[in-house]
């Protein structure tokens, strides 16, 4: 397979800093990363503003991107979460989401990866649910322009009383939200190791694949954050590591870049560190992608 087939089957990038510009900064990070494929925050994650952005780079950033046919992703701040039981986190987690779905056209951007979030304050399950739909199915019915993007439901490591930690629990967040044509997967290979799926076992990346597809069906996995864990499987800790150096390893990302349902799906790089941390990573990747 040549290298442009590679890059067709699975670009594969980082998440780029964009203090100073999307295009200013963002686009040269990606470039100096030899990245086929970036995403970006649009607002502060830590925080709820919702900065209406600079038309003049917006624009800059989407004809950039293009030109060099990097897809782009928006990655929503950390603080949303439908689920909340705290009446005004609720509010902010939609006035955030929206922000972000509509920067994200604003860019060209294909998706925008939210956490899942969590019951909190006590709450059942299904009352956390119930609320996740009354509050995101409006905005999944938004999107209804061709350039918009996917809302891409990314589960955590399990903290807490996660919503969506282990893949069996994306099920019931999908029935929540109709299935919307318009929902998605964001598959982190650190927050799925970490809430139990072994994927540096025998046969782990074949079976958390085979169990997605299964449950949010086919289709549904558009973007991987390929990260390694420094904790060991089913530890329920967020804590990257640079590829091949946790306990995932690299031979089950290359068994990941070769499987059917990741056929199309990009991967985007949250390693620790930066330049050339990040470049060595996606060089990693790259080379797993082209072994043969």
């Amino acid at each position: 397979m040549s290298s442009s087939l590679h890059r067709e089957r699975n670009p594969i990038g980082g998440h780029v800093p964009v203090a100073g510009g999307l295009a200013a900064v963002g686009v040269p990070y990606a470039h100096a990363l030899g990245a086929e494929t970036l995403q970006v925050f649009v607002a502060n994650p830590r925080g709820w503003a919702t900065p209406p952005g600079d038309p003049r780079q917006d624009e800059e950033f989407r004809v950039a991107c293009a030109d060099a046919g990097l897809p782009a992703y928006v990655h929503a701040p950390y603080l949303i979460n439908p689920g909340s039981a705290d009446e005004l986190t609720a509010e902010r987690s939609v006035v955030s989401l929206r922000h972000s779905l509509r920067r994200a056209r604003a860019i060209g951007a294909l998706g925008v990866v939210v956490h899942t979030g969590s019951a909190t304050g006590g709450r059942t399950r299904a009352v956390a649910l119930a609320q996740v739909r009354r509050l995101l199915l409006p905005l999944l019915d938004e999107l209804t322009h061709p350039d918009d993007p996917w809302l891409l439901l990314e589960p955590t490591a399990g903290q807490g009383a996660s919503l969506c930690a282990r893949i069996e629990d994306l099920g019931p967040y999908f029935d929540a939200l109709d299935r919307h044509p318009r929902l998605g997967v964001c598959l982190d290979t650190c927050h799925v190791f970490a809430a139990g799926h072994d994927l540096a076992a025998p046969g782990g990346v074949a079976a958390t694949l085979a169990e997605l597809t299964e449950v949010a069906g086919p289709g549904r996995l558009r973007l991987i954050h390929a990260n390694d864990s420094k904790e060991p499987a089913g530890a329920h800790r967020d804590r990257h590591a640079n590829i091949g150096a946790g306990h995932i390893g690299a031979a089950p990302f290359a068994e990941l870049l070769r499987h059917p349902a990741t056929a199309g799906v990009p991967l985007v790089i949250e390693t620790p560190g930066r330049q050339p941390g990040h470049a060595a990573d996606v060089a990693r990747l790259k080379a797993l992608r082209e072994a043969p």
